[in-house]
C-alpha cells in the first residue's frame, strides 16, 4: 500500500496525544474517587460487569479517527478486478517444423484446434489480434472483437521456412502500440535471413520502391515497471529455435520497457521431432524446443512460460490464460473504504455510549 498524500500521515501524532489525555482523565477521576466515604459506593453504582465498557467507546473513537486520517492520506493498493477492456495479441509460429507429427496429427493442426477453442472461450471484453512468424512476421488479423474474423484468420496460416521468434514478438508489440513508431520495416525485411543465407524467396530479398519515404520518428519510451501495462498482453507460441531475425530475449526488453507481459508457450515434445525434408535435397532435420529463450522472454516481461506437448495440453494452457485475462491487477485508491470504516466505527461508538451510559461520548 502507498499513499498519494503521505504528508497527511503527520496527523497520526494526534492519536498518542488523545490517548495520553484519556489516561490523564482516568487518573483525575481516580483521585476524585477518594472523596466518597466508601469506594464500595462507586463499585455498586458502576457494577463490576460495566468496568470494561467505559473504555470501548473511546477506543472505537480513536480507531475511527486513525482510519479517517488514513483516508485523507489517499491510500492506494494493488487489487485484482474484472478487466474492463484488454487486447490480446496471439503470435503463432508457422515455420515448417510445425508439420512435425510428434503431436497428432501434426503440430500445426493441434495448435489451430487449440487456438480456435481459446477464441471461442475468450471473455467478451477481450479483443484479439493475430500475428504469424516464420522467416519473418506478418499481421494475419488486425485487432478485432469479432470471433468469426479471428477463427477465419487461424485457418489462413501458411507454413514457411525459418523461425524469426524475435520478429514475431516485435510485430505483436507494434500491434499493441501502433503509435510508438516501431521501425518494423528494417526489423522485418531489411534484416533478411541471417541464419539461412540466400534461402527464403521474397523475404529480405530487396527493398520496395516506396522505401525512400520518410519514416515516422520513433517515440521516446520511458521504461515503466515490468508488467504494469493493463491494456493488453502478448501470447507467443513457438515449437523451435530462432534461426533468423532479432534475438527474442532482446526483443522482450522492448515489451518490458512498456510494461507488457508476454506469456510464452513451448509446443511439442521436449525430446524434439525428426522432420522429413521436402526441400533442399530431401534430407531430414531435427527440431527441438528452445525452452530457455521462451522462459527468459516470459521472465523478463513479468509473464509466464507454459509447455504443451500435445493439443490437449495446449488447450488447457489457453483455458488457464483465458481466466487470467478476465481479471487484471490494478492500482486503485481505497480511501473510500477507510472513510466508510471510520464513519461506521464513529457511529458505533456513539450508539454504545448512549446505550450503556445514557450519554454521548
Amino acid at each position: 500500500m502507498r499513499f498519494l498524500w503521505p504528508e497527511m500521515l503527520w496527523l497520526l501524532l494526534i492519536v498518542p496525544v488523545l490517548i495520553a489525555g484519556y489516561v490523564y482523565a482516568l487518573y483525575q477521576r481516580k483521585k476524585s474517587a477518594i472523596r466518597y466515604a466508601s469506594l464500595m459506593l462507586v463499585r455498586d453504582a458502576v457494577g463490576p460487569h460495566l468496568a470494561w465498557r467505559r473504555h470501548v467507546p473511546p477506543a472505537l473513537f480513536l480507531i475511527s479517527l486513525t482510519a479517517a486520517i488514513f483516508a485523507v492520506s489517499r491510500p492506494s493498493a494493488t487489487v485484482i478486478l474484472p478487466a474492463e477492456f484488454m487486447t490480446v495479441v496471439l503470435a503463432m509460429d508457422v515455420s515448417r517444423s510445425m508439420l512435425a507429427t510428434d503431436v497428432a496429427p501434426n503440430r500445426i493442426t493441434g495448435a489451430q484446434q487449440a487456438a480456435r477453442a481459446f477464441i471461442e472461450e475468450l471473455p467478451k471484453n477481450i479483443r484479439l489480434g493475430i500475428v504469424s512468424f516464420a522467416g519473418t512476421a506478418a499481421l494475419v488479423q488486425a485487432v478485432t472483437d469479432k470471433r468469426e474474423d479471428m477463427l477465419a484468420a487461424i485457418d489462413r496460416f501458411d507454413l514457411q521456412r525459418g523461425t524469426a521468434t524475435g520478429s514475431g514478438l516485435i510485430l505483436a508489440l507494434s500491434v499493441l502500440f501502433p503509435n510508438d513508431g516501431i521501425d518494423l520495416e528494417s526489423i522485418l525485411f531489411e534484416g533478411g535471413y541471417g541464419g539461412y543465407g540466400g534461402w527464403g524467396g521474397g523475404y529480405g530479398g530487396g527493398k520496395a520502391i516506396d522505401r525512400a519515404k520518410k519514416k515516422p520518428p520513433a517515440k521516446e519510451i520511458r521504461p515503466v515497471p515490468v508488467g504494469s501495462y493493463t491494456g493488453g498482453v502478448i501470447v507467443l507460441l513457438s515449437d523451435g529455435r530462432r534461426t533468423t531475425g532479432p534475438d527474442p530475449v532482446e526483443a522482450a526488453k522492448m515489451a518490458a520497457d512498456r510494461g507488457v507481459r508476454v506469456f510464452t508457450v513451448g509446443f511439442g515434445t521436449k525430446e524434439g521431432a525428426s522432420m522429413p525434408g521436402s526441400w533442399g535435397g530431401g534430407y531430414s532435420y531435427w527440431m527441438r524446443l528452445d525452452e530457455e529463450s521462451l522462459k527468459a522472454v516470459a521472465k523478463r516481461t513479468g509473464g509466464e512460460y507454459f509447455h504443451a506437448s500435445n493439443a490437449q495440453d495446449l488447450k488447457q494452457v489457453y483455458e488457464h490464460l483465458g481466466t487470467k485475462f478476465a481479471l487484471e491487477r490494478q492500482e486503485t485508491e481505497v480511501s473510500a473504504l477507510f472513510s466508510a470504516g471510520a464513519a461506521a466505527l464513529m457511529i458505533l461508538a456513539a450508539l454504545l455510549s448512549m446505550l450503556w451510559f445514557q450519554r454521548r461520548i
